[in-house]
């Protein structure tokens, strides 16, 4: 796993208490976009009720196409960085005001295998994603369904 930064206090597990056997470690994927940054904002919510760990996972795309555009690498490469510099100025915005634990992973690939692959390193508890807001999705759906799909985890998605 690949730990860009861990904001807010440091997590250990809580110790055993009867009747609080909700998740341990929350993962929410995030991109950029509206519906995902409500879902980070509905994920720190929930880890800060439920007293654990919020890791959150952003999956640069890769640049598959962009070589055939003079100039377009540069760029792309830059406007990722961008972005992964403001995803993580919010994300320490919100743990600090919340005092919650959050770790924050940056992949390069297809949203799906790089949340698989993190939930599976940070043995997730539950998945936050948004909803897409595309119209439909032609090739292979949306990253909710091939999530749900996949069965592994419980999957929340935020609208």
């Amino acid at each position: 796993m690949t730990v860009v930064a861990e904001y807010g206090p440091r997590w250990a597990p809580p110790p055993f208490e009867r009747g609080t056997d909700g998740p341990r470690v929350i993962l929410v994927g995030v991109d950029g976009s509206d519906t995902s940054m409500r879902a980070a904002a509905y994920a720190c919510g929930l880890a800060r009720r439920q007293r654990c760990r919020l890791v959150v996972a952003y999956a640069a795309p890769v640049l598959t196409w962009a070589w055939a555009i003079p100039g377009a690498v540069p760029m792309m490469l830059a406007a990722h960085q961008e972005l992964e510099a403001e995803l993580r100025a919010e994300l320490r915005r919100l743990a600090e005001e919340m005092r919650i634990p959050v770790c924050f992973v940056c992949r390069r690939g297809d949203a799906v295998g790089c949340l698989r692959e993190v939930a599976a390193e940070v043995k997730a508890d539950i998945v936050v994603v948004g909803a897409s807001t595309q119209a439909h999705r032609v090739f292979g759906g949306s990253v909710a369904n091939r999530l749900v799909r996949l069965g592994r985890w419980p999957i929340t998605v935020v609208p």
